[in-house]
């Protein structure tokens, strides 16, 4: 303490200003490396801002996350923040991208021109997960044949991962393919109660049956979103707060 007496406001003016001057120019151009990139993952969550100008404190903004692929570049991870999950922010952060986009099945991407949608097996996995018999056996049921068929792309996956573009694509038409065939083949004769748990996976699926293909098309694209989804986003209201 050297006597002066210093506002919050005043500290977080620095802070804002120090930013703006000096990472800005840097995330501008992390930015426009990400566009150049030939996958981008994205995802967004749930973010309270406290004490934001014009916002109840209940409110619900999200943050959202933009990132490179598994494509021999240098990492690229950039937060945006929006106060709303309008797929115009996505949209927006994305112009000029024509690469392919990963994310999760949130229609708001619809709105991003001009990429190719790659779907994401770990969300329908998680949501075959969700719909397994609580009680009772659970290896029998309709839901575990659907996590099961996941499982066995994810283990192929796991096995290619040390491989090129090249030869991972070459593996996925020889091994992943017939999975993913049998599949779709599968799912077409369930019969699901409407508004169950499997319900909602098997609509999932079908919905997004074209994305959860399109690994087949390029080595560099992976079978899920998981890239984005670790990276960062999972308690952002502890350090969410407003000046």
């Amino acid at each position: 303490n050297q006597g002066v007496t210093l506002s919050r406001a005043t500290l977080a003016n620095w802070i804002i200003r120090s930013a703006h001057d000096w990472l800005l120019p840097l995330w501008e151009e992390m930015k426009a490396q990400l566009l150049k990139e030939p996958v981008i993952h994205a995802d967004e969550t749930v973010i309270q801002v406290l004490k934001e100008e014009g916002k109840k404190p209940s409110s619900e903004s999200r943050m959202w996350v933009y990132c490179s692929g598994n494509t021999g570049s240098p990492p690229v991870i950039l937060y945006d923040y929006q106060p709303t999950r309008s797929g115009e922010h996505a949209r927006r952060f994305l112009t000029g991208f024509k690469g392919y986009l990963q994310t999760d099945g949130y229609s708001g991407y619809n709105k991003v021109p001009d990429v190719t949608r790659c779907g994401c097996w770990a969300h329908l996995r998680r949501k075959f997960q969700d719909a397994m018999p609580r009680n009772g056996d659970k290896s029998g049921s309709t839901a575990a044949v659907g996590f099961d068929y996941c499982n066995r792309l994810f283990s192929i996956e796991d096995e290619l991962k040390e491989l090129t573009p090249e030869e991972r694509k070459k593996q996925r038409q020889e091994r992943s393919k017939p999975v993913l065939e049998a599949y779709w083949s599968w799912l077409e004769k369930v019969n699901p109660l409407q508004g169950s748990k499997l319900g909602e996976a098997v609509k999932y699926a079908l919905n997004q049956k074209d994305a959860l293909g399109t690994f087949l098309k390029d080595g560099r694209i992976e079978i899920s979103n998981n890239r984005a989804l670790s990276s960062g986003l999972e308690n952002p209201q502890v350090w969410a707060g407003a000046a």
